[in-house]
């Protein structure tokens, strides 16, 4: 038995892998591209387990994909693959839509493809994990409640555009085909092996380097932040008990400004890499002109996965920061 990760090179993937393989003894197929956000170096840790092997292919790339899945045989595909950077996507709206929607419509063809050539009994089992957002539900004023997973799907940047249509497709495969899907959409994620453009690495390594923490508008923006081991356990968890068509909302109610993450960064770097003058981080804070269509708050109901599947969250947001903070002091500060 085997699993296929797509995107497994890149931030919540190579972390996935590596928690999976910890706690797993099921192998991993590993596709990635490779673009500016996938690093191998990622998964320096289980390189040479014997219970991984990695291909760079493009999801795609159908014929690649075809043969791949005929080889390997995998019970599941957990797709992690996409562009997920809302300033890249309002930049070249249409690199997006070839990624998030076109490659995830190929990824499902060859998957329903080799599926129905399946035996009875590993036709049965197999999976397809799509792993969504938060943010294709639209923002919310802070009198609304959290999204839960029968809230409309109202995107407003190029980037959860496109996560929402390719939700959809995944969608319309298990409607039209019966291909076994399940769709998670989880919170804003944060930890290890995090690409510098998001805010939380961004914050860190600009104030490592004594360079100007930008923070859009006000920084009044919410965000419902999870730490992204948390996050893996509940995909593990949804692929083994989940109920096939479902969508499964990860999240566990941490809502924070922007503005209140950034400073709790500075303020623990005060205390880990007090700076020669004294002064503190939050001096670098630098408020910059507001992103076009800023979505002013997300926040998740993750009561259905609690309840149906029995998951909790580990890590406080406290704890999750400062081992964020810590992994980031350690030499990998460019």
């Amino acid at each position: 038995m085997t699993i296929l990760v797509t995107g497994g090179a890149g931030f919540i993937g190579s972390n996935f892998i590596i928690d999976w393989l910890k706690v797993e003894d099921e192998p991993v197929v590993n596709i990635d591209s490779l673009t500016y956000a996938g690093n191998l170096d990622n998964l320096e840790v289980v390189g040479n387990d014997s219970r991984y092997c990695f291909y760079q292919y493009d999801i795609g790339d159908s014929i690649a994909i075809d043969e791949l899945l005929l080889r390997h045989r995998p019970r599941a595909v957990i797709h992690f693959a996409a562009e997920s950077h809302v300033d890249r996507s309002i930049a070249d709206a249409e690199r997006f839509i070839q990624t998030n929607i076109m490659g995830t419509v190929r990824l499902l063809e060859s998957s329903r493809k080799y599926w129905s050539g399946l035996s009875a009994r590993d036709s049965e089992r197999f999976r397809f994990v799509n792993i969504s957002t938060d943010e294709v539900f639209g923002s919310l004023t802070p009198e609304l409640p959290a999204f839960c997973e029968d809230s409309s799907y109202q995107p407003n940047s190029p980037y959860s555009a496109s996560k929402a249509a390719s939700d959809h497709f995944v969608r319309a495969f298990y409607q039209t085909y019966g291909l076994p899907i399940l769709t998670t959409n989880c919170s804003n994620n944060y930890g290890p092996y995090q690409f510098p453009e998001k805010l939380i690495p961004l914050a860190i390594v600009n104030a490592i380097n004594n360079r100007a923490i930008p923070v859009f508008g006000d920084g009044l923006q919410v965000r419902d932040w999870l730490f992204v081991s948390d996050h893996c356990s509940a995909v593990r968890k949804i692929l083994r008990s989940g109920r096939v068509g479902e969508t499964y909302n990860i999240g566990d109610s941490c809502e924070k400004t922007n503005l209140e993450v950034v400073g709790t960064i500075c303020d623990l770097l005060d205390l880990k890499r007090p700076l020669a003058n004294h002064t503190s981080y939050r001096s670098l804070i630098t408020h910059v002109p507001d992103r076009p269509g800023h979505d002013r708050r997300y926040a998740l109901d993750a009561s259905k996965l609690k309840r149906e599947l029995e998951w909790k969250a580990e890590q406080t947001f406290e704890a999750g920061i400062s081992k964020t903070v810590d992994w980031y002091l350690e030499d990998r500060s460019d």
